[in-house]
């Protein structure tokens, strides 16, 4: 069993904190170190982060260099040098870390907002710093991506409203090879782990949507976070003897599964907007309506569009058309279980928008959601 863990490393915010206690080594002692260790914080563990470069820059400003390494994983910023400089802070500032992005970290609100660096990111930069800190110091800690921009424009990071690079995202320090194939066994096991115990099971791709299922309350024996692994953990649920699955998700990833598509990785098929024109069709939108639908660059510009048509028309295009997308990812999902499992397995769908809000849920999905958030029990 052990051939087929694959190696985790870690999330693009450690080496952003590894490479800031480095700069902040140089500038109490002007050393140029190797290596940090520094703490995870979550999880309560220490992680040991190879530093590729530090130097100082002017008085009271230096800079590090670390290079990302995310273990046995499909992520995109692999080996990425993620830069911080660290600063003594002017007088005005009152906490001790003030964190701030530079060029190649992504601003959120469509580069109206903050900077995209979230919670976690922040926490385990100020612990850590805070550490090493001596009384009464402050300081400001720019973190760089120069490859940030480039990088962005094959991430999903816009769809959310960020824009002009990456983001510093995640709950944990721990970077779990989600899209590895021998993580599909590992899912596999966390799946029967929650069987075992549930027969509701609520299904998220990612990130977004266990935090917006944690926000409503539903417990965490129910979630089961699947990556792109739809279509092979729908099966397992139907195996398992599980009688009913929410699926709850971004609906630019849930929109393939109405079109057939059950493994959602953009490297295996696409189709969003074809699969999004075609529902327009079965909802009644007009040729010319339906042709500038098909060229939106995304779903969520389809979702924009639709949107201004309602307001446009006094029409309830969003409902209709995603309407039929949820019954369609329903019908088809459980016509996938029982295809490979001849097991019939309750579905339930409630999609979300860039802005982490619900806005498309079927009558099952509704159902399934409050059982999910109001239940503690299986």
């Amino acid at each position: 069993m052990s051939d087929l863990v694959p190696r985790t490393g870690y999330t693009l915010p450690v080496f952003a904190c590894g490479a800031a206690i480095a700069a902040l080594h140089w500038l109490y002692k002007r050393i140029a170190l190797d290596t940090v260790t520094l703490d995870l914080v979550d999880p309560a563990q220490l992680a040991r982060v190879e530093i590729e470069n530090a130097c100082g820059l002017k008085p009271g400003v230096s800079l590090a260099i670390a290079r990302s390494d995310p273990g046995d994983n499909l992520d995109l910023t692999r080996h990425t040098p993620i830069w911080a400089m660290v600063e003594w802070a002017p007088p005005t500032q009152t906490q001790s870390v003030s964190i701030v992005g530079g060029e190649g970290i992504g601003r959120q609100e469509n580069g109206s907002g903050p900077s995209a660096i979230y919670a976690y990111a922040r926490q385990l930069i100020e612990t850590n710093l805070n550490q090493q800190l001596r009384e009464g110091d402050r300081i400001q800690v720019t973190l760089l991506l120069p490859e940030g921009r480039a990088l962005a424009k094959r991430t999903s990071n816009e769809a959310f409203g960020v824009v002009e690079g990456l983001s510093l995202l995640g709950t944990s320090g721990l970077s779990h090879p989600l899209s590895a194939p021998q993580q599909l066994e590992i899912f596999r096991a966390q799946l029967q782990d929650k069987a075992a115990r549930r027969d509701l099971l609520v299904f998220c791709i990612g990130e977004n949507g266990l935090d917006l299922s944690r926000r409503l309350g539903i417990p965490e024996t129910c979630l089961v976070k699947t990556a792109n692994w739809l279509g092979p953990l729908l099966v397992e649920a139907g195996i398992q003897g599980i009688k009913s699955i929410l699926l709850l998700g971004y609906h630019g990833k849930l929109i393939k599964l109405a079109g057939g598509i059950f493994h959602t990785h953009h490297h295996v098929a696409d189709g969003r907007q074809e699969i999004l024109t075609a529902h327009g069709v079965a909802a009644g939108l007009s040729v010319p309506e339906l042709q500038t639908l098909l060229q939106r660059a995304s779903a969520e510009d389809g979702l924009a569009y639709l949107r201004q048509l309602e307001r446009q028309m006094a029409q309830p295009w969003v409902a209709r058309v995603y309407q039929s997308i949820a019954t369609a990812i329903e019908t088809r999902s459980q016509r996938y279980i029982y295809t490979h499992s001849e097991r019939q397995v309750q579905i339930g769908c409630a999609l979300f928008d860039r802005d982490r809000q619900i806005f498309a849920v079927s009558e099952t999905g509704q159902k399934l959601l409050d059982r999910a958030s109001t239940s503690s029990h299986g």
